[in-house]
């Protein structure tokens, strides 16, 4: 564990490191059986929890210029070369796509004795739900025959660490699934076993499962392994901000925010509540030393809260405080075992604005040398630029871009505190965020090929993928098509896209099977959510529906998604199934106008009952152009009034802001904004899941983002106008603004915007990056813009 440490401070030297980087591959590795077997530890549970050590001692005539080996394991692993933690992971997937990495070992290795020493866990039955799993195992497999030496084979030495256990829960009931804690006894943990002088003869050797296969060898089952198509995950040392409290002891000034080591007297309690001050990701690091038998808990939160039961339930209240609440949350605790220099670092990344030190020490002193965080996530880069004048904005920026970084790893996430399950109808919205603020789309094409993956036997996509539950909300297969379509439009990739159709046509071949004659929807199977509202006629997130199985919002969603796979088969698909879509979302557009139109509310209604009326269904109708022009504003006009219809929450006023801006309101798009200001308010550092801030469960939900989007779209103006984002379009939305600029990433290169009022006039400066051309559209009126620089003066 003191090697987690010694990486932590190389990371803090440098500030960012990246791990490993894809090499080369080659190719009989993608083809052929691997010469390494998976391996494991004999006489230990396949699938039940534990944690294991796997060392080989190799020599080297010379240090290598380059030596590329592949890695992976189940659950996860962390691999170490000479003390140096060198790679983590393997990255999320399932059995039928099991992740390797590929790592050049060269920088690490030298003339002699070397160590190769991987740390494995499985957290069985308490693993996390998007952890899928087969059993515990290991595989280490070189890249060429001047790599075989480290291959996975029984040579290899390996034991149990029997010091740790699963802790669960997290004290309060609420839907958590994101692992356990640890239980560590410190004096049975293995230690400076990573480092080349370990003597590991007293342990086992390994024993093979099988060997390693790639996906779509002759004989490969079990874990079918697939190269790596995402980048290792980013890593920075993180000091903890700020003590909010001290109870029982006295701790120096410096500390947390710098290195301060105090000690905890003989039996003695002592409890500090440490501030991040923004909620992070990160691999927590305990170093202490004494204290025999002391006990050392660590516990995390997102918030503290004011109430935990009763008649309110949960409340949590205004996030920066914390006089007179209630701690609860993930936590580790460790024994600790008297000597110098102990060290505990998680396993796996907590989540958290405060953690909570709680220390109990018995007859000896507790010395406490440090307590830091190590940053964890997808490496976004930030790409985009926005300089407005305005505070405000510049912070709702920063916020939802925290929010999605911190909602983005090996998959997108809904939420990292309670759930880690990559959902079509967040990761939608969290691909667009990707696209205008750093341009890296390679993770939201793992989401689109884990989904597609994901389809099941009737031709709807899982809800959620990696999870080893499987769940469906059917209406995420037609987001599903619907960020498919996006990808299409702001990628220029368009052989992944055609790739996807005949996994769109089996989404929609089922939905067909529950049309009726005349195009509508009926009984609609599994869970139809739409919005997490709690309203007249909804039922957990899922919109009105009639006596009869009818619902406008699944209609009008159905519809919104055969027109757009129609115009995708259209460009690279089946001409046939161009017509059948177009022929399909004509006949429900004629069917919603004559089922759920209100003539006197001149409103759609949620049934054809028409008693029920809400933002989703007209903001739906609106983006799917069941009216236009001068009825798309009238609606759009009481969508900005009518308080008695159901109103969207954070999540869903993504379409609502849409529909608003196509219904000419864009000047107004900042008056929108009233839930993220009430997020600040409240004290929130990222952007919670729903809209009701004192009861809501997550406080960090990327599907809320959607400003980091529509402030670069919208108001800036820089949308696609054409598939691959081949033609651009700007069309600012600047309300009262007098001046504004930014750029935003294109597959092309950088594409810069300038706006400045001056004597009576608009100066406008547009830069398109190399091959790229399109249009400005400035009240109302159509000016071609080319490559390189562009002037207006209107």
């Amino acid at each position: 564990m003191k090697l987690f440490l010694k990486c932590a401070l190389f990371i803090a030297g440098l500030l960012v490191v990246k791990l490993a980087h894809a090499q080369t591959i080659s190719p009989s590795l993608l083809k052929k059986t691997w010469k390494a077997n998976w391996i494991t530890v004999p006489d230990e549970s396949a699938s039940g929890y534990g944690v294991y050590h796997f060392r080989k001692t190799i020599k080297l005539t010379a240090k290598p210029a380059s030596f590329i080996i592949h890695v992976s394991a189940d659950n996860r692993y962390k691999l170490y070369v000479n003390g140096t933690l060198v790679s983590l992971g393997p990255a999320r997937g399932d059995t039928y796509y099991w992740n390797f990495e590929t790592v050049d070992l060269a920088p690490y290795l030298k003339a002699g004795d070397n160590s190769m020493a991987a740390l494995v866990w499985n957290e069985g039955d308490y693993r996390p739900e998007a952890q899928i799993s087969l059993r515990t195992g290991f595989i280490m497999q070189g890249n060429t025959d001047a790599e075989a030496i480290v291959n996975t084979n029984k040579s290899w030495k390996c034991i149990r660490d029997k010091a740790y256990q699963p802790i669960t829960g997290i004290g309060y009931s609420s839907y958590y699934i994101a692992g356990p804690g640890e239980h560590i006894e410190m004096r049975q943990t293995i230690k400076n076993w990573t480092g080349i002088n370990f003597n590991d003869s007293a342990w086992k050797n390994a024993i093979k499962i099988d060997a390693g296969k790639p996906k779509g060898a002759a004989d490969a089952f079990g874990w079918m392994l697939v190269p790596p198509s995402l980048p290792q995950m980013e890593l920075k040392y993180q000091r903890i901000a700020v003590l909010r409290k001290a109870d029982g002891i006295s701790v120096p000034k410096l500390f947390p925010a710098a290195k301060a080591a105090f000690t905890i007297q003989a039996n003695t309690s002592a409890t500090l509540l440490l501030d991040q001050t923004f909620l992070t990701n990160a691999f927590v690091t305990l170093n202490f030393s004494k204290g025999k038998n002391a006990s050392i808990k660590l516990s995390y939160a997102e918030a503290l809260f004011s109430s935990l039961k009763g008649k309110e339930g949960t409340v949590k209240g205004n996030r920066n405080e914390v006089d007179g609440k209630v701690f609860v949350g993930r936590r580790d605790s460790i024994i600790a075992d008297g000597s110098a220099g102990q060290t505990f670092t998680t396993l796996a990344w907590r989540t958290f604005r405060y953690i909570q030190l709680k220390v109990k020490t018995g007859a000896e002193p507790l010395v406490i040398d440090d307590l830091y965080g190590t940053f964890t996530g997808y490496p976004f880069q930030l790409n985009a630029r926005l300089e407005t004048g305005s505070p405000e904005m510049q912070k709702i920026l920063d916020i939802g871009w925290r929010t999605a970084r911190l909602c983005a790893g090996e998959t997108y996430t809904d939420c990292p505190y309670y759930e880690q399950l990559q959902y079509v109808g967040d990761s939608r919205i969290q691909a667009l965020v990707s696209y205008y603020n750093s341009g890296d789309d390679r993770l939201a094409r793992n989401a689109l090929n884990q989904m597609d993956h994901s389809r099941i036997a009737e031709g709807l996509t899982l809800s959620r993928h990696p999870s080893f539950s499987p769940q469906i909300i059917s209406t995420f297969s037609l987001w599903y098509i619907g960020m498919l379509h996006d990808y299409w439009m702001y990628r220029p990739d368009s052989a992944f896209v055609q790739d996807k159709l005949a996994g769109v046509r089996t989404v929609l071949a089922y939905f067909a099977k529950y049309q009726q004659a005349d195009g509508s929807l009926k009984d609609t199977p599994y869970w139809t959510f739409v919005d997490w509202v709690n309203d007249q006629g909804w039922n957990y997130g899922q919109a009105p529906i009639s006596a009869k199985g009818n619902s406008a919002v699944l209609d009008l969603q159905l519809m919104w998604a055969y027109n757009q796979a129609a115009e995708m088969e259209s460009r690279m698909g089946m001409p046939a199934f161009a017509q059948l879509y177009h022929e399909k979302a004509d006949q429900l557009k004629a069917t919603i106008q004559k089922r759920y139109w209100d003539e006197g509310k001149q409103l759609y209604a949620d049934t054809e009952d028409k008693t029920l009326f809400s933002q989703h269904t007209n903001t739906l109708a609106v983006l799917t152009d069941m009216v236009t022009g001068t009825e798309a504003t009238g609606i759009c006009q009481k969508l900005l009034t009518d308080t008695s219809l159901t109103q969207c929450t954070i999540y869903f006023k993504y379409y609502l802001h849409q529909a608003l801006i196509k219904g000419g309101f864009g000047d107004k798009y900042t008056q929108w904004l009233d839930i993220w200001r009430k997020n600040i308010a409240m004290g929130l550092t990222t952007w919670a899941e729903i809209s009701d801030l004192e009861h809501n469960r997550s406080d960090c939900h990327a599907w809320g983002a959607s400003p980091n989007i529509e402030f670069y779209r919208t108001i800036l103006g820089v949308d696609s106008y054409a598939p691959g984002f081949n033609q651009v379009k700007i069309e600012p939305h600047l309300g009262d603004m007098k001046t504004l600029s930014g750029e935003v990433p294109h597959p092309n290169g950088k594409l810069s915007v300038k706006y400045e009022f001056e004597k009576d006039k608009w100066a406008i400066e547009i830069m398109l990056p190399q091959n790229t051309s399109g249009i400005l559209v400035w009240k109302g009126k159509n000016y071609p813009i080319k490559a390189g620089e562009n002037r207006f003066s209107i």
